[in-house]
């Protein structure tokens, strides 16, 4: 099946980016935003649970197709479309992208996006005041998952070799606010590696077309 696809849901989410990254790696034409046929999507509205059951997004529309959760997204556009790979062909290495993937997607998304840099984006402390005890608890979390990555790093450019897979688009939108973020200056001190390779991340051309400066709702 050929044909764009539909990204449901807003720019500034990382997993969007990360959908979006695969696409523009790949050469997928794809539109984007938190609408369906060109109806704005209510956020938990009967509709979204009509896509999404646990109401998430992204949301993969292609054709009469419906795909949910981030990984499955990307390794369906993988195999769906021409293009650059994003997984090895040799089944260890692929099963260590797979790894890293749902590493990111579910323990790394946790500690650094949900409990951590939500906080500075959407304060949720008296007057939007940001929570210091909310951050003080997250940090030994965070320190604790960045220096896994900055370990697995020794061994390559990318998180696994030297190509980059899935597993490094869902960790570049991530990483990417993290070292826009003041508070973050610690961490990154202690991490040169997942320094170098965030850089690395940003200077491939469909990332500068992908980690723009988010537009936050108001």
């Amino acid at each position: 099946m050929t044909g764009p696809v539909h990204i449901v849901g807003p720019q500034f989410s990382t997993f969007v980016r990360s959908v979006q990254l695969c696409c523009e790696e790949k050469g997928i034409p794809y539109t984007l935003g938190a609408e369906v046929d060109g109806r704005p999507l209510g956020l938990h509205s009967p509709e979204h649970y009509a896509l999404h059951p646990f109401g998430k997004i992204p949301i993969l529309l292609h054709g009469e197709r419906r795909l949910i959760e981030t990984p499955s997204i990307c390794r369906y556009l993988d195999a769906a479309f021409e293009g650059p790979p994003l997984q090895p062909g040799d089944p260890w290495a692929r099963a260590q992208v797979d790894q890293w993937t749902g590493i990111l997607a579910l323990y790394v998304d946790q500690a650094l996006v949900r409990r951590y840099l939500l906080e500075f984006v959407f304060p949720q402390g008296e007057g939007g005041a940001v929570r210091q005890e909310a951050v003080a608890a997250a940090q030994p979390e965070v320190a604790r998952l960045l220096g896994l990555i900055e370990g697995q790093l020794a061994q390559g450019d990318y998180l696994v070799g030297g190509a980059f897979s899935i597993a490094d688009a869902i960790a570049a939108p991530m990483l990417d606010y993290l070292l826009g973020l003041p508070a973050a200056e610690a961490y990154l001190a202690e991490t040169p590696r997942l320094v170098a390779y965030t850089q690395r991340l940003r200077a491939r051309p469909a990332a500068q077309r992908v980690l723009v400066a988010p537009e936050l709702p108001s």
